[in-house]
């Protein structure tokens, strides 16, 4: 059986879709884009700042349910303009300083909300 996870620590679904699914040991999350959940809105800043927020929200999602960034063994990272890599991948990296998860990163046309960036990942406890 699945089970729904839901918390008012990181955005509100803007579409037909569970913020996060956990199924037996695993839990999956949805595209994660910068939105404050306080305000529900993208915040302020580039790359750093929105990567930043992308990856609170993550954290925050996974604590619901009981996991934790060391959970994480797959992320997926969109990104709007790849010349962005660099300073994207700095943040991303005080968040996983220890044995980080397999990885990819795509470059899109666009985001929901104007995002510069999105990442979804899959943990496994």
């Amino acid at each position: 059986m699945k089970k729904i996870i839901s918390t008012d620590k990181a955005p509100k679904a803007v579409g037909p879709y569970s913020q996060a699914i956990v199924k037996n040991n695993m839990i999956f999350l949805s595209g994660q884009i910068p939105i404050n959940p306080a305000t529900g809105k993208i915040i302020d800043g580039g790359i750093k700042e929105q990567t930043k927020q992308v990856l609170i929200n993550i954290e925050n999602t996974l604590n619901e349910a009981n996991f934790n960034l060391d959970d994480i063994v797959k992320t997926t990272v969109y990104i709007t303009d790849l010349s962005n890599f660099k300073d994207m991948n700095e943040i991303y990296a005080t968040f996983f300083t220890n044995n980080p998860p397999a990885r990819s990163t795509v470059q899109v046309s666009a985001l929901p909300l104007n995002a510069m960036i999105e990442i979804e990942v899959i943990a496994i406890k």
